[in-house]
């Protein structure tokens, strides 16, 4: 059996496809579980990523309308003081800007060539002016470049993937791309948001850019999952001793891992209870 057989690529897999052809053969075609560790020192980078999955849950709770009172108490008891802040630093800055119709968590789904992408959202608003900002919320203790963010595949799937299979958000009606903004907010005090607005150019670019990148994965054999040429993709990847590009992991900073809600498993769902489109 083919293992891309229907396979569902998320911004995450294909980020790692991008970087590294070898890594996501490794992941996705063959599996492999290996036991390296991420970043240095080993402790704090686990300790940020569980932070961050436990400041998703918070907000993840707070927009379904479990009360703030609550949610406060349950900040105020963890023992990471940067949690403590990351949430005031919430409710200080988000509230008033969630007027609308809010949907926490949301999966979208869509058919590309044999595949399909998915895509899970922290948050997608409806908002009082019908336009449809994406929230994603970034616990980094590190900001990255505004470039580099750009650049991710997560700033190209999301609101592709909203305008082409969003209209079961908004009553059956689709998002037009001028509708769609990405809105990376940052959990660190005195950090603005990252605004990517999003237009009808930019959806057809990355319409055939994603459609591109698919056909060259399918038409991959094994021996055309190559390394990177350039070892910078192997500081924060596990496989980088079983390729033979060192053991040491990369020192934490702007590019180190960060809590990811589309990390490898986390989309192991069944597609089939997403809603169907076709184009």
């Amino acid at each position: 059996m083919d293992p891309l057989d229907r396979f569902a690529f998320s911004q995450s897999s294909l980020q790692d496809f991008v970087d590294c052809p070898h890594r996501f053969y490794l992941r996705y075609i063959r599996r492999i579980g290996w036991p390296a560790i991420q970043a240095e020192p080993a402790r704090e980078n686990e300790c940020n990523i569980q932070r961050g999955e436990r400041f998703h849950r918070l907000v993840q709770q707070y927009l379904v309308g479990v009360p703030e009172e609550r949610l406060s108490l349950m900040a105020e008891a963890d023992p990471d003081v940067h949690l403590r802040r990351w949430w005031e630093n919430f409710l200080d800055c988000v509230p008033q800007q969630l007027a609308g119709k809010r949907h926490v968590e949301a999966i979208l789904s869509a058919p590309a060539l044999r595949f399909r992408l998915v895509a899970k959202y922290d948050l997608v608003l409806i908002n009082n002016e019908g336009c449809a900002p994406i929230f994603d919320w970034k616990t980094s203790l590190h900001r990255p470049t505004r470039k580099w963010r750009a650049a991710r595949l997560q700033a190209r799937v999301y609101p592709y993937l909203l305008v082409q299979a969003g209209a079961d958000l908004n009553r059956g009606q689709p998002f037009a791309p001028e509708q769609v903004e990405m809105i990376y907010w940052f959990a660190g005090p005195q950090q603005p948001p990252e605004r990517i607005d999003y237009s009808r150019q930019r959806f057809i670019e990355d319409g055939e850019y994603l459609l591109d990148l698919l056909g060259c994965i399918d038409s991959m054999r094994e021996d055309d999952f190559t390394m990177a040429a350039d070892d910078h993709a192997c500081r924060y990847c596990v496989y980088r001793s079983l390729c033979g590009r060192g053991t040491a992991a990369g020192e934490l900073d702007g590019e180190a891992p960060e809590y990811d809600s589309e990390a490898p498993g986390s989309l192991d769902i069944d597609l089939e209870q997403i809603g169907e489109i076709s184009f």
